[in-house]
């Protein structure tokens, strides 16, 4: 028995130039979409004796990138909540467990389908080309990444990387405190110079 609870849509707006409405639209999908799912399933897994919860995060939810807020907190909030499921689930030896899955870019419409506001233009985000760049950077099909979720699954990993570049952004979660976030800004810095 299996539930995957893979809830997702995006927001490209700074911190200051989301609204409250926009955040709250997010993370009623991208988060509580998640915990309800859970929640509305888990008692049947348990029932049962075997299973496995798997929630989406995603590479956002090991690091944060500018005009994502509201996307790094929900899938934040995704990796926090399934660890403490799994936690639980482990001490109470019930059969069922969770996985934490942290995709990289996968080819799905996504990008094309999300908010964009115009405080996140600053930031280079222009809403005429962000799924066609984020279709440039998206390299994995959504049946590899089914294949390797499903593969997790089977081996009852705590969490899985889909995806080169989710291996490339696990490794930038990594660095000594505040580096990551320092070359991020520093790359920024540099593309917006060049538009």
């Amino acid at each position: 028995h299996l539930i995957i609870n893979n809830a997702g849509v995006d927001l490209s707006a700074t911190v200051e130039g989301a609204s409250y409405d926009d955040f709250e639209w997010l993370m009623n999908i991208n988060f509580w979409g998640v915990v309800h799912g859970t929640k509305a399933f888990l008692p049947h897994l348990r029932a049962t004796g075997q299973g496995h919860v798997v929630n989406i995060s995603s590479v956002f939810g090991l690091v944060s990138i500018p005009t994502q807020s509201a996307y790094n907190a929900a899938k934040f909030g995704v990796r926090g909540f399934t660890d403490a499921l799994r936690i639980e689930l482990d001490i109470q030896q019930c059969g069922v467990s969770a996985t934490t899955i942290h995709p990289g870019g996968i080819k799905t419409n996504i990008a094309r389908n999300a908010r964009i506001d115009d405080s996140a233009s600053a930031f280079g985000d222009d809403p005429a080309e962000f799924g066609t760049e984020f279709d440039k950077l998206a390299r994995t099909t959504p049946e590899k990444a089914a294949h390797q979720i499903l593969r997790a699954v089977s081996r009852n990993r705590r969490r899985a990387l889909i995806g080169p570049d989710a291996v490339m952004f696990d490794l930038a979660s990594r660095l000594p405190a505040g580096l990551y976030q320092r070359l991020l800004a520093a790359g920024a810095r540099r593309n917006m110079s060049k538009r």
